[in-house]
């Protein structure tokens, strides 16, 4: 079903129209309903004409509760037809294979044994030896088709040969003992327990902006020499903002800027004051972007050094 009109979504459709389209579909569920309890009686016209109805119907359909209700339309037409097309008869009473036969011969140039002399007893001898033209029906059947006709055999391959299987040895496997290596084992002595970074990191951002005052969040944040650490100083930022000790705004040129600020207290919070979350990405070429429209070569924050472990004998940072 196709909706044609202009608009194909409208939350402010007309109330009384949305009222008179949706006494429509419960009209054509009644319709559909009494349909398939009389399937036998119904017709593939009575179908027809229901669909019809429901297209038009659908052509005023603009919010989704409407095209929900056009949807099980659709669907209890299909299981209708489903029903109908179970209920037709396969017998003789609906096909005469003889008569499609004596049919199709004649159609091919054939002589049917009705226009015979029933006294003549070389009548099945001349219906049998006369030429029938199956490039004709041939002819006939690819004009309702678009598939291309390939050589092949009607009855499957001429020979069929059963492929047995070979039973397949598989060879015990043996460890050998001189190359199983034993894994290092660690000690808790042996890792060096570092304090919190993050803890750490965040007091020091803190402490930076309370001396910078407001400024740019690219220019606090970006290090133009590390693209890594820039992603460490808006992950460290993100804890000031959350405990509300940090907050973000844009100034009058639209930048975003930031700025230290007091935690807001529970009676603020009773006040009306709500937390706000957003998802802020730094991707690389949103660092190498923004060193360069700020004209950043110096970083507010300090250039960390590069955090390392030592498990056992070895350094890992």
């Amino acid at each position: 079903m196709e909706n044609t009109s202009g608009l194909p979504y409208d939350p402010d459709q007309n109330a009384e129209e949305k009222r008179a389209l949706r006494r429509e579909y419960r009209a054509i569920h009644k319709n559909m309903e009494g349909i398939r309890q009389n399937v036998r009686d119904c017709t593939i016209d009575n179908l027809t004409d229901t669909v019809k109805r429901a297209d038009k119907a659908f052509y005023k359909v603009k919010n989704t509760t409407e095209a929900t209700l056009d949807s099980s339309v659709l669907l209890q037409l299909t299981a209708s037809h489903a029903q109908m097309a179970r209920s037709l008869k396969s017998g003789l009473g609906a096909f005469d294979m003889d008569d499609y036969l004596a049919k199709l011969i004649t159609f091919m140039g054939g002589h049917n044994l009705d226009n015979q002399n029933p006294d003549d007893p070389d009548a099945d001898d001349a219906l049998l030896d006369a030429p029938l033209d199956w490039d004709q029906i041939g002819r006939r059947a690819l004009a309702k088709s678009r598939r291309v006709p390939v050589v092949g055999f009607m009855l499957g391959p001429l020979s069929i040969e059963q492929k047995k299987r070979a039973p397949v040895k598989r060879a015990k496997f043996e460890k050998n003992k001189a190359d199983e290596r034993k894994p290092q084992e660690i000690r808790e002595e042996d890792i060096e327990r570092s304090v919190n970074e993050t803890t750490k990191n965040v007091a020091t951002l803190e402490s930076i902006l309370e001396e910078t005052g407001a400024v740019n969040l690219f220019r606090f944040v970006v290090n133009p020499e590390s693209f890594a650490q820039s992603v460490e100083n808006m992950f460290y930022l993100s804890f000031l903002i959350r405990d509300g000790k940090a907050a973000l705004d844009t100034d009058e040129h639209g930048e975003p800027t930031i700025f230290g600020c007091a935690q807001p207290s529970d009676e603020d919070f009773t006040n009306g004051l709500r937390k706000r979350q957003i998802v802020f990405e730094l991707d690389m070429a949103t660092w190498k972007r923004a060193i360069q429209v700020f004209e950043i070569t110096e970083p507010i924050i300090p250039t960390r050094e590069t955090a390392k472990t030592k498990i056992g004998n070895k350094w890992y940072g």
